[in-house]
């Protein structure tokens, strides 16, 4: 949403060109929501989601850890405060010479999900703690992650045995319920694997430690979501369903929860125009798309709430674009979205909800077009 700082901002600094402002206020009011729903967890901040160095900064200093999906993510980190026992390096898919720095520079807990993972960290990262991260199905994730990263239940303990053999610390399993997952009993099923993956491996006296429950926690944009006490109560009586009176060392990583609400886009209208004089709807183009930071609404899958000064007007459907030369920067056309009838060129509209996944998704110099700026108050 647009607080009161972020309307101040624009206010009185009228950046020129598109840019995003994100309030530390909500991001701070964020990690303490997390904190209270599941006070027996750690908390991973997904680095990827906004990695501001402001932003991190505040995180390392309230004492969160951090999921890190790159070395430069993880020296982000380390400059921003915080000790490398409180990283992970969380990506499945790692160069060896990446690992071994990672290494180097303190990092012992990596994510793994298949065999030559498990070879290439106990080359680089000799005795390193790993946990293996197990296939969702994603259903009811607005933005699913399934596929492309993890394994099946029993591949993962086979991936963990092979951990041990090679002298690695099979420390623990991961799952990612996909984000924007607004099913607070999405974590049940994937709860429920993960303990099959614990009792598999404690018959080959194998004793695993820790569940990383993955982010997938939701920001609201047109549609509300469940609090994070909601998921915290819901997760909590899933941990205990499965695992009982033993319950193992938990993480959690937000990340679009964590700061996606705290921030918002500002763009201006660059043109309106129909395709021919019968056309029904206008085409209204901005100057951000899919290349300037929008990526997320590929197959329209992140509706942003959008705010102009002219919404007590009467409203019709728009296809809505971005100003770049490429058929592909198109934001909304199969599910129109509603705008005033009055919007003219050159209005300004406020896309909210933008705080994650837009500065590092924006290209750098497409057709001309500089980075997305971006301003952390």
């Amino acid at each position: 949403m647009t607080t009161e700082r972020i309307a101040e901002f624009f206010r009185t600094r009228r950046p020129d060109g598109p840019c995003l402002v994100v309030d530390r206020e909500v991001v701070r009011d964020n990690y303490t929501a997390f904190r209270r729903a599941l006070p027996n967890s750690d908390i991973f901040y997904a680095v990827k989601a906004n990695p501001a160095p402001q932003i991190l900064e505040l995180l390392a200093g309230l004492g969160s850890n951090f999921d890190c999906a790159s070395v430069a993510e993880i020296e982000m980190a380390l400059e921003a405060g915080a000790t490398p026992d409180r990283i992970s390096f969380g990506n499945t898919i790692k160069k060896e010479r990446d690992i071994a720095r990672a290494h180097a520079l303190g990092v012992n807990l990596f994510a793994v999900d298949c065999h030559e993972e498990v070879e290439k960290i106990s080359r680089a990262a000799p005795g390193a703690r790993v946990f293996c991260r197990v296939l969702t199905d994603g259903e009811g994730a607005e933005w699913p992650l399934s596929r492309k990263f993890g394994c099946v239940p029993a591949m993962a303990v086979d991936v963990l045995v092979y951990a041990h053999q090679l002298g690695l610390a099979s420390y623990g399993v991961s799952f990612h319920v996909g984000s924007q997952m607004t099913k607070v009993e999405a974590w049940d099923a994937a709860l429920s694997d993960a303990k099959r993956v614990f009792a598999q491996l404690a018959k080959q006296g194998i004793h695993l430690q820790m569940v990383n429950m993955g982010g997938g926690f939701p920001t609201k944009y047109l549609r509300d979501v469940p609090t994070a006490e909601a998921y915290g109560q819901a997760i909590f009586a899933a941990l205990s369903r499965h695992f009982g009176n033993q319950l193992p060392r938990t993480i959690i990583e937000p990340g679009r929860g964590m700061v996606g609400n705290a921030g918002v886009i500002k763009s201006e209208v660059v043109l309106i125009s129909k395709k021919s004089d019968d056309d029904k709807h206008r085409w209204v183009f901005l100057d951000i798309g899919k290349f300037g930071g929008l990526a997320e609404t590929m197959d329209e899958a992140i509706r942003y709430p959008i705010r102009t000064e002219r919404d007590d007007d009467e409203m019709e459907p728009c296809v809505l674009a971005g100003p770049t030369c490429d058929s592909a920067d198109v934001m909304y056309e199969k599910n129109m979205y509603p705008l005033p009838i009055s919007l003219t060129i050159g209005d300004e509209v406020l896309i909210e909800g933008t705080g994650a996944y837009t500065t590092t998704y924006a290209s750098v110099a497409f057709n001309g077009f500089e980075p997305l700026k971006s301003y952390v108050i």
